[in-house]
C-alpha cells in the first residue's frame, strides 16, 4: 500500500516550498518531493548566482571607469576562482536557509529523489509509492540543446553548467541574444573576455519593442560585444583549444574560433520523468503543462505551478502561482492567472525593466495610447552617475489615462 498523504509537492522551485509550507500550517500532512536543487533555477543556477556574477563583473567595470569619476586605480584584474567561491558561498547561504526552513517544519517531510506518476492520486520515488488527494507540480525547465552536426564532439556549456566555471574564457561565443545569454554576454565581457553573440533572429531580445532591442544592441556593442543575426546553419568541430564554428550570418558565410561556447536557446519544461501520461495530465502545443485561470490541470486535484506552466519563467510568477493556489484553497480569494501583468526586467547593465503592454501589443490591440519617451541624456540623475546610455518609454490609454506599460 503507499503511504498516504493529504498533499504531495513536486519540486522545490520558488512556488513548491512556501507552498507545503502553507498546507503544512492548514493542518495537511503534507510531503515536498525533490530530486536535487532546493530553491530551482532561481536560487541554483538562475538569479542568485547570475546577480551575484553580475555584480563582480560590475565592480570591474566601474574600476576601470575610475578616472572618468576622477579617482585614480591601478590595472584592473580578475580573480575568477575567488569571484566563483562569492557567488558559491552565496548560494550556499539561501540553500541553508531554505532546507532549515522545510527540515524543521511541523506536519511536512521532506523527500529526496525523482518522483513520477503510477496514476492520477498515486507517485513512485525510489521504488516507494505515495498518495494523496491533492498534488502539486512545481518541476521547473531547464535549457534546449540543439542538434547541431558536430555540437556532440565540443564541450559546450549551459546556463547551470557555467556556474562551474572558474576560469576566464579566452573567446566566449554565446548562442541565442534573449534574456539568459546577453547576462552572461556582458558580464563576461567585464571580467575580460572576447564575447561574440549569434542570434537566429533579426535582433535582439525579439519579444521586446524595437527601439528597446536596439538600445541594448547598442550598450552591448559600446562595451565591444560582437554581434550577429540572422544565424544559420551551426556546424562545429574540436579545437585543441576550444572549437570552430562555422554558420551563416545574415545570408553570408560565418567562421569562429571560440574558447567556451554557452548555449542559450530556449528552455523546455520538466516533465520527461513525471510520466504525466499515467496521470492524464493534458500538455499545451510546446510540451506545457496546461493549467486553468487557477493553475489546475485537467485532472481534478492536481495542480501545475512556475516554469512547467509555461506562464512565465520567472522568480516572481512562480512565486505569485503560489499566492494564487493558496489563495483560492484557503483565503476565500478569487485570485487568476489572468490577472497578473506582465513585469520582469533584464539585468544587463544599464538594466531592462519591463512592466504591461508593449507599443508593438498596443498597436495590433488597435487601442488608443498615448506614448512618452525620454532619453536617459535628459535625466539629472544619469548624468551625475555618468550612465546616459538608454530611454524611458511609457504607454498610457487615451481614455482613461491609465499606464498600460512601461520599458525603461
Amino acid at each position: 500500500m503507499p503511504q498516504s498523504f493529504d498533499a504531495i509537492v513536486i519540486g522545490a522551485g520558488q512556488s513548491g516550498p512556501p507552498l507545503a509550507a502553507r498546507l503544512a500550517a492548514e493542518g495537511r500532512k503534507t510531503l515536498i518531493v525533490e530530486r536535487s536543487h532546493l530553491g530551482g533555477t532561481c536560487v541554483n543556477n538562475g538569479c542568485v548566482p547570475t546577480k551575484s556574477l553580475v555584480a563582480s563583473a560590475r565592480v570591474a567595470h566601474m574600476a576601470r571607469r575610475a578616472a572618468d569619476f576622477g579617482v585614480s586605480a591601478g590595472p584592473v584584474s580578475v580573480d575568477m576562482q575567488r569571484v566563483k567561491a562569492r557567488k558559491d558561498s552565496i548560494v550556499n547561504d539561501s540553500v541553508t536557509s531554505l532546507t532549515k526552513w522545510l527540515t524543521t517544519t511541523e506536519n511536512l517531510t521532506l523527500l529526496w529523489g525523482s518522483a513520477r506518476f503510477t496514476g492520477p492520486r498515486e507517485i513512485e520515488v525510489g521504488g516507494e509509492r505515495y498518495a494523496a488527494e491533492s498534488i502539486f507540480l512545481n518541476t521547473g525547465g531547464r535549457p534546449v540543446i540543439p542538434d547541431w552536426p558536430g555540437l556532440a564532439d565540443v564541450p559546450f556549456l549551459t546556463n547551470e553548467t557555467i556556474m562551474d566555471l572558474d576560469v576566464l574564457p579566452e573567446h566566449l561565443v554565446v548562442a541565442g541574444g534573449s534574456y539568459v545569454g546577453l547576462e552572461f554576454a556582458q558580464m563576461y565581457r567585464r571580467f575580460g573576455s572576447r564575447v561574440t553573440v549569434l542570434e537566429r533572429g533579426p535582433r535582439l531580445i525579439a519579444r521586446e519593442d524595437e527601439d528597446v532591442s536596439a538600445a541594448v544592441a547598442e550598450i552591448l556593442r559600446n562595451e565591444g560585444i560582437a554581434l550577429h543575426f540572422h544565424v544559420r546553419d551551426f556546424a562545429l568541430s574540436q579545437r585543441p583549444a576550444g572549437f570552430h564554428l562555422s554558420a551563416s550570418a545574415d545570408g553570408e558565410p560565418l567562421s569562429i574560433e571560440g574558447s567556451h561556447l554557452l548555449l542559450a536557446i530556449g528552455r523546455k519544461p520538466n516533465i520527461e520523468d513525471l510520466d504525466v501520461a499515467r496521470a492524464g495530465i493534458a500538455l499545451d502545443p510546446h510540451g506545457y503543462i496546461e493549467v486553468d485561470d487557477e493553475l489546475r490541470t485537467n485532472v481534478p486535484g492536481i495542480w501545475a505551478m512556475g516554469d512547467v506552466n509555461g506562464h512565465g519563467a520567472f522568480t516572481h510568477t512562480s512565486y505569485n502561482d503560489y499566492e494564487i493556489v493558496a489563495a483560492n484553497l484557503f483565503d476565500h480569494d478569487p485570485r487568476r492567472l489572468s490577472d497578473r501583468p506582465v513585469a520582469y526586467a533584464l539585468y544587463i547593465d544599464p538594466p531592462l525593466g519591463r512592466v504591461g503592454l508593449t507599443e508593438a501589443q498596443v498597436r495590433k490591440s488597435g487601442r488608443k495610447a498615448l506614448i512618452g519617451t525620454r532619453p536617459m541624456t535628459r535625466v539629472g540623475r544619469a548624468h551625475e552617475r555618468s550612465e546616459t546610455q538608454g530611454f524611458m518609454k511609457v504607454l498610457v490609454d487615451a481614455e482613461t489615462e491609465r499606464v498600460i506599460g512601461a520599458s525603461l
